[in-house]
């Protein structure tokens, strides 16, 4: 399909790829949903939050510090409640849990939003390549250690991309975590989102109540601060593609918006693209490996 008849088209949902966030939620009343998103300082995270919030929804937003996260969450809705959770230090993810627990609170969704990307060398967190520890062990973390505080119809949703195709040929280097044997910037972010696509299937299959979901999503190709890592040359490429090719913030946070609210969906386990379910990758449809990550997820954990 080419990108034009992309652009222009929408699928069984109704929605495509040029919806934005404020349309496919437009219809709903979420004043009696409590929703988490993570990264919402910036990008899709905070457009995430600033629609959901104008839907009625209390927000918990969570950002690297509780200041960024103030910031934010001052900036759309007084009933947004500013937590810091940064990803990459497992200590924080804890604090951040218990301080939902302690609240009481049943969560409607939570949304894994933030991510980093193109880290251009090989950094490490707890001996761990850091796309991989970012983007889904403290993820992973996050939504494991709130499942009790999940709604009974609770929905996760995690923020994936088709980069997840883009991934190695074994598709999560199960061998090779730390990154020492071996680093491409690319590969290691498409095995992230690749572990972030394996993660919500796995966990569709381990909520504790029948009507709990975990869905993944690509919000497609959005210029946000989110390639900060690109080298200089790529980012001017992206601030001149953008206005032609690119989707906007409104439009690249519709899909996880409308996974996470909107009564139409029903789906469990399953990989969106524009607000409507697509195909992933072989890899990303492997049940066993998705088994095996999990499994070398938990042990990390078990760890840190």
């Amino acid at each position: 399909m080419s990108l034009l008849s992309r652009i222009k088209g929408r699928g069984a949902s109704g929605f495509g790829y040029a919806s934005t966030a404020e349309e496919v939620t437009q219809t709903l009343d979420l004043s009696s949903q409590t929703i988490l998103v993570t990264g919402c300082n910036s990008g899709l995270g905070h457009e995430t939050l600033r629609v959901l919030a104008k839907r009625g929804a209390k927000m918990i937003g969570t950002a690297r510090s509780e200041a960024t996260a103030e910031a934010a969450c001052r900036a759309v809705s007084e009933r947004a409640r500013p937590l810091a959770c940064e990803l990459a230090d497992p200590e924080s993810v804890r604090a951040c849990i218990e301080q939902v627990k302690a609240s009481g609170e049943k969560l409607d969704a939570i949304i894994c939003n933030a991510g980093i990307m193109a880290v251009p060398r090989l950094t490490q967190a707890y001996g761990h390549e850091l796309q991989f520890f970012t983007n889904h062990i403290g993820h992973f973390m996050l939504v494991n250690g709130l499942s009790s505080q999940l709604a009974e119809r609770g929905r996760v949703v995690v923020v994936s991309s088709e980069a997840h195709k883009g991934a190695p040929r074994a598709g999560i280097e199960l061998d090779n975590l730390s990154g020492d044997q071996g680093y491409s910037a690319w590969k290691a972010y498409g095995q992230s989102k690749l572990a972030n696509l394996l993660f919500a299937r796995e966990l569709s299959k381990r909520l504790p109540l029948p009507g709990q979901t975990a869905n993944a999503v690509h919000p497609g190709v959005i210029a946000t601060n989110l390639g900060r890592n690109m080298p200089s040359w790529a980012q001017t490429g992206l601030s001149i593609l953008a206005p032609l090719a690119l989707k906007n913030v409104a439009q690249g946070a519709a899909t996880q918006c409308y996974v996470a609210t909107h009564p139409g969906v029903v789906a469990n386990g399953e990989y969106f693209v524009d607000c409507n379910i697509a195909t992933s990758s072989r890899k990303g449809r492997d049940p066993a490996l998705a088994k095996r990550l999990w499994e070398a997820s938990e042990r990390i954990v078990r760890e840190l």
